[in-house]
């Protein structure tokens, strides 16, 4: 009799996780993992066949020790303790130091989650400049007409972009009934989205929260008409950087799917540290202006004129007086960037291993 009733409710909890399956992927997959990218559909970016490569530094500077957690250990042994799988400092367009951990290797792929929201700002900024999108001070609503009926008219893509759009989120990935695990793990982004609603008055404070950063992906979608957020990468960003591999952005279904930009743009070390040497340049790569400099000087100046965090602009955070700026994903992933010292540091790891690595990688900048 037991038995018979184990099996009764295994597969009635088999038929719910299958009519789900956002329940179903959540129940198998949870948690979130920098593997991630093998699971979900994607669209590719592809990669010019003019690569650039960043030269190895002729005498690099030597990253023996660190003292941390008042414990002095050598500085691989511990970022290989805390979970890191990549680790790049690139100084003066040379690699200073450049090692990779748990059997990763410079031509692993790595999910970005949240670092895919400053490459969706970037994206913004091209498209402004283009006239596929009028201004940041436009309502959502003009790209969004649906979400008129929840109160949206007063939301503006600086909003969005700001994150102070008052948008009702719960950004928990631990709760499978929950808007982040929705918008991670769902498979209609379009209809997740036109279910938000408003908690707060738009523009009146900061509220971190994936959702809004998916807004942008919509509307960014909706801007580009006939081209895809991944198309639009490829074309104005991934080939004209010369990335050395192709990467791929993951989507919330196979037909018709939408890119999650709030995350998972699956790409290489290497190929994230271009992207922070291009706003160290201030949009310009090279002999070429890739994103307008007023952008990337609004992305990364401290504004707090409408609301917004002094530590976050534009999908961009900053350190204290923004001396320097970065973006950053939930398992310790990081594009560094220290305009000063002309550096760039990426960090990409299976977990935050509880560090501070704000502080940390800030430290590494400052030894150079």
């Amino acid at each position: 009799m037991k038995n018979t009733v184990k099996i009764i409710c295994f597969l009635l909890l088999s038929v719910l996780l299958f009519q789900s399956c956002k329940l179903g992927r959540f129940v198998f997959y949870n948690f979130a993992n920098i593997t991630d990218h093998k699971i979900f559909p994607y669209r590719t970016i592809e990669t010019s066949s003019s690569v650039f490569i960043f030269p190895e530094a002729r005498h690099p500077k030597q990253l023996e020790n660190i003292d941390t957690d008042k414990v002095n250990e050598p500085f691989d042994a511990y970022l290989e303790r805390t979970r890191t799988v990549a680790f790049l400092v690139i100084q003066d367009d040379s690699i200073q130091y450049e090692k990779y951990f748990n059997k990763y290797a410079e031509e692993s792929v790595v999910a970005s989650f949240s670092m895919a929201k400053s490459i969706t700002s970037m994206l913004i900024g091209i498209a402004i400049e283009e006239g596929k999108i009028q201004s940041v001070d436009e309502p959502v609503t003009n790209y969004i007409p649906e979400l008129k009926p929840n109160g949206f008219d007063a939301v503006t893509i600086k909003h969005l972009l700001q994150m102070t759009s008052g948008l009702d989120f719960n950004e928990s990935y631990t709760n499978p009934f929950g808007h982040a695990a929705t918008f991670y793990y769902g498979t209609n982004l379009r209809k997740a989205i036109n279910k938000l609603k408003l908690n707060d008055t738009p523009g009146e404070k900061f509220d971190y929260n994936s959702g809004t950063a998916q807004l942008l992906g919509l509307v960014l979608e909706r801007a580009l008409k006939t081209q895809t957020v991944s198309s639009y990468l490829e074309e104005k960003i991934w080939k004209p950087l010369g990335m050395e591999y192709d990467a791929t952005w993951s989507l919330d279904r196979e037909k018709d799917g939408l890119e999650k930009t709030f995350c998972c743009l699956n790409a290489r070390a290497r190929d994230f540290a271009k992207l922070g040497r291009l706003y160290l340049h201030n949009g310009k790569w090279n002999d070429t202006q890739i994103i307008p400099e007023r952008w990337v000087k609004a992305s990364t100046k401290l504004d707090t004129t409408e609301h917004s965090a002094p530590f976050y602009q534009y999908q961009w955070w900053l350190t204290k007086n923004a001396e320097q700026f970065y973006a950053q994903g939930i398992l310790g992933q990081y594009i560094f960037v220290d305009p000063d010292k002309n550096l760039i540091i990426v960090r990409l790891g299976e977990k935050t291993s509880k560090v501070n690595w704000v502080r940390f990688i800030a430290q590494v900048a400052d030894s150079y």
